[in-house]
Formats: C-alpha cells, sequence, structure tokens
C-alpha cells in the first residue's frame, strides 16, 4: 500500500514564504538617491543643470540652426544715430537675433550666451576635477599616514589657506599674459581650491583609519597602498561628491569675477563674466543686455547649490535639516 502523497501548501507547491519573498535591502546609494528624488528643489537644479550643459554641447549646432556666431558682426542690427543701440524692442530681439544683439557690435547675444555657458562650464568643471584630485589624493595622505607627514601637509595647507587669493589670483593672472587664459584660469583656480577639500578628506581619513575593517585589514597584512583604495577612499565618496557639487558654483562665480575685472577670459573669447562687464555701459538704455548674462550666471550657481545642499541631505540624512 503506497504513502498518501502530501497535501500541497495553499498558495501551489512552490509558493514561497512571505518573510524570505521581501525584497533585499537597498544599499545606501540607492536610499540616497530615492529621498534625493523626493526633493523637488534638488530635481529643478538638476533640470537647470542638464539643459545648461546640453546648451553648451550643442552650441554649434543652435548657432548654425539660428544663422548666426558668436562673433559676426551685423551692423544692420544697431542704430549708429543713438549710439549703436540695437534696432527694436527688447535689445533688437527679432527672427534673426533670438535674444536681441550687442550694442556697438551688433553681435548676437543668443549665440554668445552658449558658448559663453562652454567657457564657464569647462573653467569650473575643470578646476573641480584638479581641485578634488589633488586635495583627496593630499588629505588621504596626510589623514592616513599620520605623524611627520600629517604634519608637513598641514602646514603646507594653512600656509595656502592664508593667502588672500583673490589677490594673488588677479597678480598672477595681470603678470602673465602670453599665455593661454583658459589653462592659465583652470590652473591658478586650483591652484588657490585644493587645501579645502583636502582639509575636510584628511579630517575624514583620521576617522576612518581607527575603524575595524581597516584594523582588520592591516592585520591580514595588506598593504597600506591597498587599504587606501579599497577601504578608505569608498568610504569618501559622497564627501567628495557633495563638496564638488557645492565648489562648481564657487568657481563660476570666481570665473566670471574675474574675467568681470579684466584679468580672465579675454576678447573676442565670449564669456558671461565678460558680457556682464560690457553691459555696465548700456544697462539703463539696454536692460536686456545685462540681465541675460546675469540670468544664466544666477541661475547655473543656484542650481548647484541646491543640487548640492540636496545631496548633502540625502548622503547625510541624520544630518539633515528637514
Amino acid at each position: 500500500m503506497t504513502a498518501p502523497l502530501a497535501t500541497a501548501p495553499a498558495g501551489g507547491a512552490g509558493a514561497a514564504d512571505p518573510a524570505t519573498d521581501s525584497a533585499a535591502p537597498a544599499s545606501p546609494w540607492a536610499l540616497a538617491l530615492s529621498r534625493l528624488r523626493r526633493q523637488k528643489a534638488a530635481m529643478t537644479g538638476l533640470a537647470i543643470i542638464v539643459f545648461f550643459v546640453l546648451a553648451a554641447l550643442l552650441a554649434p549646432v543652435l548657432t548654425a540652426i539660428s544663422g548666426k556666431g558668436p562673433d559676426d558682426l551685423d551692423k544692420k542690427a544697431v542704430n549708429t544715430y543713438l549710439g549703436g543701440l540695437p534696432r527694436g524692442s527688447l535689445g533688437g530681439i527679432s527672427p534673426q537675433h533670438w535674444l536681441g544683439v550687442e550694442p556697438l557690435l551688433g553681435r548676437d547675444i543668443f549665440a554668445r550666451l552658449l558658448y559663453g555657458a562652454q567657457i564657464s562650464l569647462l573653467v569650473a568643471f575643470s578646476s573641480a576635477l584638479l581641485i578634488t584630485l589633488i586635495g583627496t589624493l593630499l588629505g588621504v595622505t596626510a589623514g592616513y599616514f599620520g605623524g611627520r607627514t600629517d604634519a608637513v601637509i598641514s602646514r603646507f595647507m594653512d600656509v595656502m589657506m592664508s593667502f588672500p587669493s583673490l589677490i594673488f589670483m588677479i597678480a598672477l593672472l595681470s603678470v602673465a599674459r602670453d599665455v593661454n587664459r583658459l589653462l592659465l584660469l583652470i590652473g591658478v583656480l586650483s591652484l588657490f581650491g585644493w587645501p579645502y577639500i583636502a582639509r575636510v578628506i584628511r579630517g575624514q581619513t583620521l576617522s576612518l583609519r581607527h575603524r575595524e575593517y581597516v584594523e582588520a585589514a592591516r592585520a591580514c597584512g595588506t598593504s597600506s597602498g591597498r587599504i587606501l583604495l579599497t577601504e578608505i577612499l569608498p568610504n569618501l565618496t559622497g564627501t567628495i561628491i557633495v563638496y564638488v557639487t557645492l565648489a562648481i558654483p564657487g568657481l563660476i562665480g570666481a570665473e566670471a569675477a574675474l574675467t568681470y575685472l579684466g584679468v580672465g577670459i579675454r576678447p573676442p573669447t565670449p564669456s558671461w563674466g565678460q558680457m556682464i562687464a560690457d553691459s555696465v555701459l548700456y544697462y539703463k538704455v539696454d536692460p536686456m543686455f545685462f540681465v541675460l548674462p546675469s540670468a544664466c550666471l544666477f541661475l547655473v550657481v543656484l542650481a548647484f547649490t541646491l543640487l548640492g545642499d540636496a545631496l548633502r541631505d540625502a548622503l547625510d540624512p541624520k544630518g539633515s535639516r528637514t
């Protein structure tokens, strides 16, 4: 006599236990991304950044569609009898010039804003990359090895941070005349910007080097280089991302300020700071010439600031203000 077949549990033989069917816990990065998506300010800032980055990348295409380059002169678009003011309302906005023209020269503002975005974003991103690489390298080295290495690097950071950076930037950029202004500007901003992230990374590394997993790796004979790459740096990623995001608006503003003072990007290369400097003489009679580059600069700086604050709150919810 055969044994009776065992009855299958309700829901079928393959039904899984609800306790074991639950989703695996999300990673910290997934949780941070989820928190970031729920913040409208962060998404607004990200949308503005994407808009300007795409506009800068597609500048040759967009100017080809408009039919006006950044250095093309259109004397017919300005009234020579009125001191070179644009013809028409709102700074000469027309089907030929979508955002109007510059007074006196008649250069297309739309094209110059697009290529000015290239300069501003290129300087900011490149400087932020160099600042992050130098600051992270020196900060991790000082914090992990300590002792004399930490003392030397820390004193060097103190010396660099004690310099009146703006004055030295103006002096260096004024003296060096026959060099590539773009590369010089990136180098000068990076030279005076790395100590701040280095100080932050050093403090984080001092805390991480005594954690249990680092001590365990050291006890297993793991080399210092491998510990830095596999144990220390991955735990500094959040701090680095937040710092870079918050540093970029400052770098964009610094580039515009130096160009405004006449020691940054020089004509005929378009730049937002240069356009603002040129518009000062016309802000009463042609306010659009002043408003447009100022609005672009304001929106980009605001967008990175909003995104940086949101990233800080998302990656460190315990320290969040919300």
